[in-house]
Parts: structure tokens; sequence; C-alpha cells
């Protein structure tokens, strides 16, 4: 198994991408901090993953705040004496016109996508790198930091995403002579939770449909083709990637036809 007896981090885990791989990282051999906001969700999730509760943990808490990345990262190393992968996944979406977006709203998508990443980021190398066993950061980026898209426009949310679309090759850089990787998927429309936060449940089951034929390969993505490439980044398969921001868009960004 690819993840035995690994610790991951898994930050926005309660749902959706994050709950999907922080399933499959330990149905691999691993174990997982499940981390969120949302304290009912977050906890139901780690339970989910394992009701024994041996090797899935609920850490309620908002990344955008420094502290809690490095609370993390204690609890990581407190209760299982290592942490081996941080899969920064935690963010929001919301798509509002460039001219109506408020800055509280700008600084509501800057906090929870790029500072929650940096932070998180650097609490979890700092840790990587005085164990000296090297590791793998995988950042969950969007394809909206590569492609505006008129029907949903998201100025904030997309320089968000860039950021940490930046922030990759940044840390891919600075951290390989600690033989920590770092890099990221940018994914095109993927079905999740998050279409609930400022959609109907009417709106969603009517919306997202019509987005099948964005992608080339005519269907909107599901949470186990962006789990699968996250959890490929994370693994040693990927031991000689670092610094990549890999698209799992259905072919968006080759084209349109």
């Amino acid at each position: 198994m690819r993840f035995q007896n690994k610790i991951a981090i898994v930050t926005g885990g309660g749902s959706g991408m994050g709950k999907e791989v922080a399933t499959r990282f330990v149905a691999e051999g691993g174990s997982v901090i499940v981390n969120g906001r949302d304290a009912a969700k977050t906890e139901a999730a780690a339970h989910q993953i394992d009701p024994l509760g041996k090797r899935a943990i609920a850490y309620v808490g908002d990344v955008a705040l420094p502290a809690t990345g490095e609370t993390l990262v204690k609890t990581a190393i407190d209760r299982f004496g290592r942490l081996d992968v941080l899969f920064n996944n935690a963010g929001i979406f919301g798509p509002k016109p460039f001219l109506e977006v408020t800055e509280a709203e700008y600084d509501r998508f800057l906090d929870n996508i790029l500072k929650g990443t940096f932070f998180t980021a650097q609490a979890a190398a700092k840790a990587m790198k005085a164990a000296g066993r090297g590791g793998a950061i995988v950042q969950t980026g969007s394809m909206w930091a590569l492609q505006a898209i008129g029907a949903t426009p998201s100025s904030a949310y997309s320089a968000a995403k860039a950021g940490v679309h930046a922030l990759v090759k940044n840390l891919a850089i600075e951290l390989a002579p600690d033989k920590i990787r770092v890099n990221a998927i940018a994914p095109a429309v993927v079905e999740t939770p998050v279409y609930d936060t400022f959609l109907t449940p009417e709106q969603v089951k009517a919306v997202l449909p019509t987005f099948n034929a964005f992608h080339p390969l005519g269907r909107n993505g599901q949470v186990a083709d962006a789990a699968e490439a996250l959890l490929f980044l994370a693994s040693d398969q990927a031991s000689f990637i670092t610094g990549v921001v890999l698209p799992v868009d259905g072919g968006v960004m080759a084209g349109r036809q």
C-alpha cells in the first residue's frame, strides 16, 4: 500500500475532495488529521473514515489563522509521531462580478485560500525539515487561476488560487534540499458540496449539468478524479516530481472542441 504507516494532514477534510483524500489515504495504510471549520462535519468525517478513532482524528480550526496550522502539525506529531504529507485543500468559492466585490469579500478569499495555504505549509515544512525524512506538500489550486470563465466571474478567488500556484514553484525550489516535494492540482468543475454554499439544492441540480459540455471529455469532474491526482502527487510514485501544477480538468486547458 502506498501510504503504509504514513501520516497526513488534510485541511478542508470534512467533505468533498478533502474527505475523499483522507478516506483513501487511510485505506492505503496511512493515518490522518482531518481539519475543517465545521465541528459537526469534521468530526463526522473522521468518525466515518475510522470509527475507532485510531487512524483518523478530527481537529476543528480555521486555517486562515496561522496558529491553526501550527497546532495541526503539533497534533500530528504528538498523536502519531511524525508528519509525511500535507494536503492543503481548504478553500472557499463563490462567483461574483469584479465590480461588486467588497474589501471584506476580497480579504475572505485571500485569508482562507492563500494565507491559510501559506502558513499551514510553513508549519508542515518546518516539521518535515526538522525530522530529516523529507515529505510532500500537495495544494489544491484551480483552473480558474489559469483561465478566466465568463459564466463564473471569480476575480478574487482566482487571484488567491494564482498565489497558491506561485507558492508551489517557490516552495519546490526552496524546500528541495530538504527532500520536501511541493505540487498542486488545478481542477475544473468538480462536483463537491462547495456549490451548496452559494446555490440552493434546486439550483445545484439544474446548473451543474450545464457544465458537462464545458469539458472536452464531456463530463464534470468527481471527487475521486481529484483525489486520485492528489494522492499520486503525495506518493512515492511521484518522487521525481516537484513544482508542478497539474490540470485535472477534463481537457479544458488543452483547448475547445
